[in-house]
């Protein structure tokens, strides 16, 4: 009996945007089970396949029209994707499927779409994501529908699927008038090494073009938003005495939250500290991780976050601020930092005088942590016992 699995939220597959694309990518490309048929919501406008549904990796993709109305574009592509999900279920008369909600953005009109789907026997599952109501780019109106739309969610939700431990506690203690029903199940990654090596041209071209040495820099990779703490990272470097680079891989633009932070770090006075702008090929950000001295974390919002995950599988030591999260996590397999002045400066000088053996000892225990903890062959097994079951 093969069990039909609908998966609303992410921007669509192949990947090529961010966490939820990634987990649907493995999720679909890895699949073990006979027994289980996906159906992948994709947004049109990004897909390289504009048919209406075509197949990849072994799934159906449906591809969802939405139009562009600003920021509320989201919700109703995840509106639109379950419109179509309900359709199919009923024309088909698909029974006991499983439709997969990534993200709480659909709050308000939930409680319609699990009426319509326990008509045909089926499940409501929802991933909470992070904090997404936490978010400092998110004006007050909008935190406070993220929050009421949270509500809604896990109100409405047979199961939610938390990829954090620490958000499955957020959610049974601040909805636990809901009783809701969480598990949890990790977000993945990998431990493949970079195909690249340093004579390969896209390599040479990058590192001359920054001015960047081998193993002689530390890194962030991450968006330039507040929540990921910038402003402390980017001062601590500064009062640090290392000789050692900071490259920071983001999508900068010199806006508002650019030009406050020079104002408030004027950090353009200080040689070591380089923006590179973003990197899409995906090998080469693993060379660049690989060949860092350290990784620097600073996200403070949302559940387990991706490229934490690829910095501990790459990356030999990583510096990670002291939250919830990211110690979950990183557990020994990192170090850890606060917003306290000198904190991490005096950290950074520290860790500047490691010597190989501490240095392979970081790495090993980093490594350790993805291999026990967030293979994605161990992610997708949970994921279709879950299913299956």
């Amino acid at each position: 009996m093969t069990k039909n699995i609908f998966i609303i939220g992410a921007k669509g597959i192949p990947a090529n945007y961010g966490g939820f694309e990634s987990f649907v990518e493995q999720l679909t490309a890895r699949k073990e089970s006979d027994n289980i048929h996906y159906y992948v919501a994709c947004r049109r406008d990004l897909s390289e396949n504009k048919a209406d549904t075509f197949e990849y990796n072994d799934a159906t993709c449906f591809n969802i029209d939405v139009p562009n109305v600003g920021p509320a574009k989201a919700i109703l592509y995840d509106v639109n994707a379950f419109k179509w999900t309900m359709n199919y279920i009923k024309k088909n008369n698909v029974q006991n499927a499983i439709v997969y909600v990534l993200a709480c953005r659909m709050g308000p009109v939930i409680k319609h779409f699990k009426k319509q789907l326990q008509q045909y026997n089926g499940t409501l599952f929802i991933n909470p994501d992070g904090h997404e109501w936490l978010r400092a780019k998110w004006s007050a109106p909008v935190r406070k529908y993220w929050k009421y739309s949270e509500r809604l969610m896990v109100k409405h939700a047979d199961l939610l699927i938390c990829d954090s431990e620490n958000i499955e506690k957020y959610i049974q203690n601040d909805y636990k008038q809901y009783t809701p029903k969480t598990t949890y199940i990790a977000y993945g990654s990998d431990i493949v090494k970079s195909t690249l090596t340093e004579t390969d041209q896209i390599v040479a071209e990058w590192y001359t073009k920054h001015a960047v040495k081998l193993n002689n820099y530390y890194l962030i990779v991450g968006r330039f938003v507040p929540e990921n703490n910038y402003e402390t990272m980017i001062r601590e470097f500064m009062n640090s005495a290392t000789d050692k680079d900071l490259v920071i891989i983001s999508n900068v633009e010199k806006n508002k939250f650019y030009m406050d932070l020079q104002a408030k770090t004027n950090f353009e006075s200080d040689a070591r500290i380089k923006f590179v702008g973003t990197v899409y090929d995906a090998e080469l950000l693993k060379y660049i991780r690989e060949n860092a001295f350290a990784y620097l974390h600073g996200h403070e919002v949302g559940g387990t976050n991706p490229s934490l995950l690829e910095a501990l599988s790459s990356t030999q030591l990583n510096l990670l601020l002291d939250v919830g999260f990211n110690r979950e996590v990183g557990q020994e397999g990192a170090l850890y930092w606060t917003k306290e002045e000198n904190n991490l400066a005096l950290l950074i000088n520290s860790t500047d005088q490691f010597n190989s053996q501490e240095l392979n000892n970081n790495d090993e225990l980093s490594t350790k942590q993805i291999v026990n903890r967030f293979a994605w062959t161990k992610i997708v097994s949970e994921y279709e016992s879950l299913f299956v079951k």
